[in-house]
């Protein structure tokens, strides 16, 4: 009887993980059907860790764009406004290393991962000081970079800034099991694509990303969720080490000895981004800020004309 239990668990146990596998191949191939992120407008920088993909258009000043740190993001972010400030500047844009059409290695993912990609860019490519542009998770190894390299920087703008008590927090025990499990070949991959199905990412969007949900566009739902699973969910490996805190570092220190001139976006309607700024001012002064209304974390998505007008103001 022991051994019918045995073989009927090992059955199901295998049935399972064939499941499981399948889900997520199929989700693998179904994803980029579309084939929204093309390269054919952009090139790709030989990076030490992986090609980085990034565009380049116009002429002037240079101006690096940098989208928040998340798998599902990529320089879809800046869509409705780089067209614009390409007027007037040489507009870069990348898809940060494990998003977009950039590569996803199977590594660890740790703040000063992306300091070192940003200041690589910046020297290698662009190959002069340049202003950027960033947003959210990505504002906090933005300014580390200037902190510790300020000659390759000329003014920063901080759309919807990270929140410093939370970018103090490191991984532990529990958080070390998390990534694990997430990085894990069938498991993990399967919950991976469970966080960024189409739904929930519709979801993020009505909930955090927009203020009006009415104006959300398939279209930019469509970006998302390709930019999530290209690469084979690849991007699960970016997810474990946000979740168990490797891309944070208390940047406080840092912000205090930047001289460089930093201007922040916060955005009424998010929640707390008002008690978020003043933390940042109180470290640093000289920050100053500017407020937008009708929107949430992704204004240049959500308003993109009055947040064009504003950081056309402020270059």
């Amino acid at each position: 009887m022991k051994r019918k239990h045995i073989r009927n668990f090992l059955i199901l146990t295998t049935l399972t993980g064939i499941s499981m596998y399948g889900i997520n191949k199929l989700i693998s191939i179904s994803s980029p059907r579309k084939n929204l992120l093309k390269t054919d407008n952009g090139k790709f920088f030989d990076w030490r860790y992986g090609n980085i993909y990034y565009t380049k258009q116009g002429k002037g000043t240079p101006l690096l764009l940098i989208h928040d740190l998340n798998p599902s993001s990529s320089n879809y972010e800046w869509n409705k406004i780089a067209k614009q400030l390409a007027k007037h500047h040489t507009v870069y844009t990348i898809d940060l290393l494990g998003c977009g059409r950039s590569a996803k290695p199977n590594i660890t993912y740790i703040n000063f991962l992306y300091v070192q990609l940003i200041t690589d860019f910046i020297k290698n490519i662009i190959g002069t000081a340049t202003h950027v542009i960033t947003t959210g998770e990505s504002s906090s190894f933005t300014l580390m970079a200037c902190h510790m390299e300020s000659d390759l920087f000329d003014k920063i703008i901080v759309i919807n800034p990270s929140d410093l008590t939370e970018l103090c927090k490191t991984p532990d025990k529990k958080k070390n099991a998390l990534k694990y499990l997430i990085d894990s070949p069938i498991i993990g991959t399967l919950i991976y694509n469970l966080e960024y199905s189409k739904q929930n990412i519709e979801y993020t969007f009505s909930k955090d990303y927009f203020y009006n949900q009415r104006i959300i566009s398939t279209t930019a739902i469509d970006y998302y969720y390709e930019s999530a699973h290209l690469g084979e969910s690849n991007g699960k490996y970016l997810l474990s080490s946000i979740k168990s805190n490797y891309t944070n570092i208390n940047i406080r220190h840092a912000l205090k000895k930047i001289s460089n001139s930093i201007h922040l976006i916060g955005s009424i309607e998010k929640e707390g981004m008002q008690d978020i700024i003043d933390s940042y001012i109180s470290c640093n002064p000289s920050i100053e800020a500017t407020y937008i209304s009708d929107s949430k974390y992704l204004p240049q998505l959500e308003r993109a004309e009055k947040t064009l007008q504003i950081i056309t103001a402020l270059l």
